[in-house]
């Protein structure tokens, strides 16, 4: 017992680190899974930094690093290297376990290894896992995070059937197709846009064996979880389906139309994107577009030869994202739809807000205010940063600046042209947007004030 207590003080220490762990997760669990992923970013990054990790045997830059390392495990997708030529195969795996870690959540992996030890997940575990999947009800966690594993990985497995036997035809060679296949299923279905070819997916044009499957899994990957586990439990029954649920896929499929119908009418005639192509290729090319638009990251054209018009629709699309607690990143579109209600029942004179037989309550619309006015500063703060330290055009800043936020990948080629320092500013964003705009509040504001009183009410004059 003697040797117990005064071994190093280890014992001890161990107590004091659990329960000021415990505390962590009590009092702001939002800031614990921001230091998590932290952490997991930094050990990504280390291990981006070995010399076996690059092509030519050398150290990577820590800025080149660590911006990769975030881009990954935040399934952004932006670059500041050639991820074919610059790094090995064992820097590209560290790249994949990157994205496949942060596409499943930090917070929700180690939960798992957790209730795997102790076979029992606690309040203080539930509390955390809400933070890291985005559910409201504490009994829905344990659900959602057999979810989480289970479709993740079944979704992925999918789109690597179906995908490796095409790049084995394509590359000649099995084993490289085998990693080929593999990488852009888990790349597509946790939006990340990493490619593993120097050109990207400009030499797959055509091939509608590797670029479909790629797309419906970067579309389906934009759901959201919680999506997953109503259509699991209720199928098809619209009726049955939760008001988020019916909300997430009809707004996705109306900005998923939209955006290709905006996207293909301004680059129609220009010969440096789709001007030159056929009808029916013009048409895939606005689809592939609009579904990368909001998360996807790949892209069949360069970004830098669209119409600065193409270039300021495809921020807005960017920033709206995909669903809630999903792989995708953005202000979400439940956001921007609840955003579009408010507006709609003020037009109307509507004192409430009303959808599909439901009615919102008002703190989610003053969720969704807080969370695009949040992103927005974070976008202007950036590019102002950015502004700083690079002469680029506002345009193209602004662009690199909204795809890192809204963890897009699609790239102007600026990422690979900013000094370091832009290039931190970039990898800082990333994990702003990772973490969200909200769940950022939230992790920042460890005390809450419960106020006693109330003041009388008075009407400013707005507008």
């Amino acid at each position: 017992m003697e040797h117990t207590r005064t071994t190093s003080g280890l014992p001890t220490l161990g107590r004091r680190l659990v329960t000021a762990g415990n505390k962590l997760v009590t009092a702001s669990p939002a800031l614990l899974a921001l230091v998590v992923i932290l952490m997991v970013v930094l050990l990504f990054a280390g291990l981006l930094s070995l010399p076996i990790s690059a092509a030519n045997g050398e150290s990577t830059p820590p800025y080149d690093a660590i911006f990769t390392a975030a881009s990954a495990v935040t399934v952004t997708g932006l670059t500041t290297v050639n991820t074919a030529e610059h790094w090995s195969f064992f820097g590209q795996v560290v790249i994949l376990l990157g994205i496949q870690i942060g596409g499943l959540g930090i917070v929700t992996i180690a939960l798992l290894l957790s209730r795997a030890v102790t076979r029992h997940l606690g309040v203080r575990g539930r509390i955390l896992a809400q933070q890291g999947i985005g559910t409201t009800r504490l009994g829905e966690v344990q659900s959602l995070l057999r979810i989480v594993i289970v479709t993740s990985l079944a979704l992925e497995l999918a789109l690597a059937v179906i995908l490796v036997p095409r790049f084995i035809i394509v590359e000649e060679s099995f084993l490289t197709g085998l990693w080929h296949g593999i990488f852009y299923a888990i790349s597509a279905f946790n939006n990340a846009g990493f490619v593993v070819h120097p050109d990207g997916l400009l030499g797959f044009e055509g091939d509608l064996w590797i670029l479909v499957p790629i797309m419906v899994g970067v579309f389906i990957g934009s759901f959201g979880f919680p999506i997953f586990l109503v259509l699991m439990v209720v199928k098809w029954q619209w009726r049955r389906w939760t008001l988020h649920t019916k909300l997430t896929l009809s707004t996705t499929t109306i900005l998923l139309v939209a955006g290709a119908a905006l996207w293909g009418l301004l680059e129609w005639s220009n010969v440096k994107t789709i001007g030159d192509m056929s009808v029916a290729d013009k048409l895939f090319h606005a689809l592939f577009a609009s579904t990368m638009m909001r998360s996807g990251g790949f892209s069949l054209v360069d970004p830098s030869d669209s119409n600065a018009i193409t270039l300021l629709a495809t921020d807005a699309l960017m920033f709206v994202g995909g669903g809630s607690a999903s792989t995708a990143g953005g202000i979400k579109v439940t956001t921007i739809a609840v955003l579009f209600l408010a507006i709609l029942a003020e037009a109307k004179g509507d004192k409430h807000l009303m959808i599909f037989g439901r009615n919102i309550p008002e703190d989610a619309l003053r969720v969704a205010i807080s969370v695009t006015f949040l992103g927005a500063t974070l976008v202007l703060g950036a590019t102002g940063l950015i502004m700083l330290v690079s002469d680029a055009p506002l345009d193209r800043i602004l662009f690199e600046v909204i795809s890192g936020f809204a963890t897009c990948g699609l790239s102007v080629g600026l990422s690979e042209e900013l000094p370091p320092a832009g290039k931190y500013v970039l990898a800082a964003l990333m994990f702003a947007g990772r973490v969200g705009p909200i769940g950022l509040a939230s992790a920042l504001a460890i005390r809450r004030r419960n106020l006693l009183f109330r003041y009388p009410e008075e009407r400013p004059i707005i507008g």
